[in-house]
C-alpha cells in the first residue's frame, strides 16, 4: 500500500519533498490537478467534488493513506470526507489534511498576533481560526487572501519585479498589524519564502508547512502502527497530472530542487 498526495496544482509537492526526506523509505503516490488550478477562487461545493475525484484515483492506485496538500481542500473538504465519505465508501483507509498538523506546532509557540496568508476559499472558510484559537485563545489572528499569487508561481516565467509588487500589496495590511508570526497557508508560498521574509523583516517569524506536515505524520504512523505495517517500503515515487503538459517537468524541479 502507498501514501498518497493531493494538491490542486503542484504547490504539494513541497510537502513531498519534506515527506520523502523525514520518511523516505514509503512509497508515494503524486496527485496534481493542474488541470484545474487554483482551488482557491473556487466555491467550497466544487473543491469538495474535485477532492473526493482525487481521493478515489489515489485509492485506485492502491494508497492506505492520503495526505490531502492544499489548504483549500483541507479546509472546505476534509471534515466531510473524514465523517461522511470515507465511513460509507472506504472505511479502511484514512485521509489527513495540513491545518491541523500545523495549528498543533503553533500551540507549542508563544507567538500571540499571528499572520495567515492564502487562498480566498481557505481564507473564507476561517478554518485557521478555530484551529488555532483552540490552542491559543487569546491569541489575535489576522488573515489576507492572495488570489494571485498560485497563477504566478505555476506560470514558470515568473517576474521577479512583478512578484515583488504583488507581495507588496498583499503583505502591507499584516505589517501594520504588527504581526510576530506569518503563517504561509498555502503549499505554494513556500517557494517563495525567501521574498516574503525580506517584506516583512526578521522579526516576523515565517513558517511553512512542508516540515511540520512531515514531522507529525511520522508521529501519526509511530502512534498506528496497523496502518505503518501495510505500507510498502520500497521508496518508489510516481507522478500523476490531470494536465501532462511540457511545463512540469521545468516546474517540478522548481517545487522539489528550488
Amino acid at each position: 500500500m502507498n501514501i498518497g498526495v493531493f494538491d490542486s496544482g503542484l504547490g504539494g509537492l513541497t510537502i513531498l519533498k519534506a515527506l520523502l526526506k523525514e520518511l523516505p523509505q514509503y512509497n508515494y503516490i503524486y496527485l496534481g490537478d493542474n488541470a484545474r488550478v487554483p482551488y482557491g477562487n473556487r466555491s467550497p461545493e466544487i473543491i469538495y467534488q474535485f477532492t473526493k475525484e482525487a481521493i478515489d484515483f489515489l485509492f485506485k492506485k492502491n494508497c492506505q493513506l492520503i495526505i490531502i496538500a492544499c489548504n483549500a481542500s483541507t479546509s472546505t473538504s476534509l471534515r466531510k470526507i473524514q465523517q461522511e465519505y470515507l465511513p460509507k465508501f472506504h472505511p479502511n483507509r484514512k485521509v489527513l489534511g495540513v491545518i491541523k498538523p500545523v495549528t498543533e506546532e503553533l500551540g507549542d509557540s508563544k507567538f500571540q498576533r499571528i499572520g495567515v496568508i492564502g487562498t480566498k476559499a481557505m481564507v473564507n472558510s476561517e478554518a485557521f481560526i478555530r484551529e488555532i484559537k483552540k490552542i491559543l485563545p487569546k491569541a489575535k489572528i489576522f488573515q489576507q487572501a492572495c488570489p494571485l499569487l498560485v497563477p504566478y508561481i505555476e506560470d514558470s516565467g515568473r517576474n521577479r519585479k512583478v512578484l515583488q509588487l504583488i507581495l507588496e500589496e498583499y503583505l502591507k495590511g499584516l505589517r501594520k498589524k504588527n504581526i510576530d508570526s506569518l503563517l504561509l497557508a498555502c503549499t505554494h508560498y513556500e517557494i517563495v519564502k525567501k521574498e516574503i521574509e525580506n517584506i516583512v523583516g526578521p522579526k516576523v517569524k515565517v513558517i511553512t508547512e512542508g516540515y511540520i506536515v512531515a514531522k507529525k505524520l511520522k508521529d501519526y504512523l509511530k502512534k498506528h502502527m496497523e496502518i505503518e505495517e501495510k505500507l510498502k517500503k520500497k521508496k518508489k515515487v510516481s507522478y500523476f497530472f490531470t494536465d501532462p503538459n511540457q511545463d512540469n517537468k521545468k516546474l517540478m524541479e522548481l517545487f522539489l530542487n528550488g
